[in-house]
């Protein structure tokens, strides 16, 4: 998928070293109790570590024996806590995954996080960039009422060194309708019965999508009687 210096790369990045215990390391740990907003785990160092609770998806994860991957953010507190991370534990990993399973052109699915300059934020397992002129094949207008739906989109473009990921929904509705417009037009034939949505209204009558091809139906036959 990657060439042999984008691997090399990566690795240098995004390996974990479990040894080192120096911060930025990924540990494995497990989950001891949950003190207030403080989640403490255990991850064979001189203490226990902390993890707020908001790091977790629900309070249904925080369960005492549960087994997670924590990122060592800060071993020498002052008092003598050890800071960790789940959020980035899992950032880091998802990463990983997306790296190493999709490349330019997949198809993947995420939710919509919020609108961010230039466009909107989604969670393919990574925060990812979709630009507000990839979101639709049409003007969008409030783009923000996309945010919390789940979306499938092409990826455009990856950017290893940056760790940044660049999608568009646009492309892939437009595959889907050329798709369709090619099917339709292998199947369409001259007195078929067909049914459309109206796009658009003009003087002269009405666009009709008929599922990926648009068809003009004349004001004359719109109806027996005069339309006015």
């Amino acid at each position: 998928m990657f060439s042999d210096k984008e691997n090399e790369f990566l690795e240098e990045v995004l390996k974990t070293k479990v040894d080192s215990h120096l911060p930025g390391t990924i540990l494995k740990g497990t989950i001891v109790s949950q003190i207030g907003n403080d989640v403490i785990v255990e991850v064979g160092l001189k203490s226990e570590g902390v993890v707020e609770a908001s790091e977790f998806d629900s309070s249904d994860e925080i369960s005492p024996g549960k087994e997670i991957e924590v990122l060592l953010e800060d071993a020498d507190t002052s008092g003598g806590l050890i800071l960790l991370s789940k959020r980035k534990a899992d950032r880091i990993r998802g990463w990983e995954t997306i790296i190493n399973t999709k490349k330019e052109g997949d198809v993947v699915s995420g939710r919509v996080i919020r609108r961010i300059k230039g466009g909107l934020l989604v969670d393919i397992g990574v925060p990812v960039f979709l630009p507000a002129s990839q979101v639709d094949i049409r003007k969008p207008g409030d783009i923000s009422r996309f945010i919390g739906k789940e979306i499938e989109s092409k990826i455009l473009k990856i950017d290893i060194e940056g760790r940044n990921i660049v999608i568009s929904r646009r492309k892939l509705i437009e595959e889907k309708r050329r798709s369709s417009k090619e099917k339709i037009l292998a199947e369409i034939e001259t007195g078929q019965l067909r049914k459309g949505i109206v796009k658009n209204i003009a003087d002269f009558g009405v666009f009709v999508d008929l599922g990926g091809l648009d068809g003009l139906l004349h004001i004359s036959d719109l109806s027996w009687g005069r339309i006015s």
